[in-house]
């Protein structure tokens, strides 16, 4: 009997590395040079997983033309790679879990809300692009999370069903496009308490770090 392929769909920022801390102090330091303040919590639970530029308009206004989007997303994230590039790494047990998966035949994805520089600067800065089989981020979808597509074209380019993909997320609106996506999710808490993904029925494992979850759920 054929055995059933499987795939793991990686959120990158907050999940592959622990980073969604100094992704709140760029957004703030970005308002702040234009005299607007946000909540830094209450920031994180309502954007986490969403596009920079449906950040941008939402916190702006939906008057911004494409280029100044553009513009003003591309200033934020040269914030963001200047204060995080000294801190960069991987989360504790990514590197074992992909070598335990690569071993087992399962396909390797990465779908992240993330633009193409920021993909390149964690992916190969830390030389990890080469686990992936399947890279998707900003720049292939319309839409950012809590909409699944970034989740189902991370799926449909492995070759994979929806219910047999685990995704790995840190965020609510990350969980929640993988339960309109169809998918099962293992949750890090790098960046929020277990607590904040109780409503979730797609949630099956949460952990401080990949080290912590359990090997007989995810390879069974």
């Amino acid at each position: 009997m054929m055995e059933m392929k499987r795939a793991f769909i990686f959120d990158m920022d907050g999940t592959i590395v622990d980073n969604m801390d100094f992704h709140t102090k760029s957004w703030i330091t970005f308002f702040e040079r234009r005299g607007l303040g946000v909540d830094a919590d209450e920031f994180f639970r309502t954007t986490a997983g969403r596009q920079g530029k449906e950040i941008i308009r939402a916190e702006m206004g939906e008057h911004l033309d494409d280029e100044e989007v553009a513009l003003l997303n591309h200033e934020k994230e040269l914030v963001y790679r200047e204060i995080y590039a000294p801190h960069r790494k991987t989360v504790t047990g990514f590197d074992a879990l992909i070598a335990r998966a690569q071993a087992d035949g399962i396909a390797l994805a990465v779908a992240t809300a993330a633009p193409p520089a920021n993909i390149e600067f964690t992916l190969d800065g830390l030389d990890l692009r080469r686990h992936f089989g399947v890279v998707v981020g900003a720049a292939d979808v319309a839409r950012g999370k809590p909409h699944p597509d970034v989740f189902l074209k991370a799926a449909e380019l492995c070759g994979v069903a929806p219910e047999n993909c685990i995704v790995f997320e840190d965020a609510p609106l990350g969980v929640e496009a993988a339960r309109r996506a169809g998918m099962r999710c293992v949750v890090l808490t790098t960046t929020l308490p277990a607590s904040s993904f109780a409503e979730f029925d797609n949630v099956i494992a949460i952990a401080a770090d990949f080290s912590a979850l359990p090997a007989d759920l995810l390879f069974a």
